[in-house]
């Protein structure tokens, strides 16, 4: 694995994110947001954000296996919210969660989440982008 998370001293110390990552990789790979598509591009969980969060973190999976990396090889996560406030907060952790138990991994990454007022699709409630490293 090409990245290791760290919470430095002298920095909180959060549950769901990392303060930073030391990637020491060859290859850098910055993928396009992630959005509640299947395949197909047909919608999936409209109207359930945590349903949203799930398939856009199991896309950039897929993404990533056409490439030769996995979830493992993240260093940074960025997650855009439409309309974001506290009550979406557990629904985003389930979301991680479940995507996390499909792909057996560790979802906790460096994250930056940002509230917008809207996505590229009125349906969409979530887009998550990633940047990972791989050797």
């Amino acid at each position: 694995m090409a990245v290791t998370l760290v919470n430095p001293e002298g920095l909180p110390k959060p549950d769901v994110y990392r303060q930073l990552s030391i990637a020491q990789g060859s290859r850098l790979v910055f993928l396009a947001g992630q959005v509640a598509r299947d395949a197909e591009g047909n919608k999936v969980g409209e109207g359930d954000f945590a349903a949203q969060v799930e398939q856009a973190y199991l896309n950039v999976a897929t993404a990533l296996a056409e490439v030769g990396g996995s979830f493992d090889d993240v260093a940074k996560l960025t997650i855009y919210v439409v309309d974001w406030n506290a009550e979406k907060y557990p629904l985003l952790g389930e979301g991680v969660a479940r995507a996390a138990a499909k792909l057996g991994v560790d979802p906790v990454k460096p994250i930056t989440l940002l509230g917008v007022a809207a996505l590229g699709e009125p349906d969409l409630l979530v887009e998550v982008e990633a940047t990972a490293v791989l050797d």
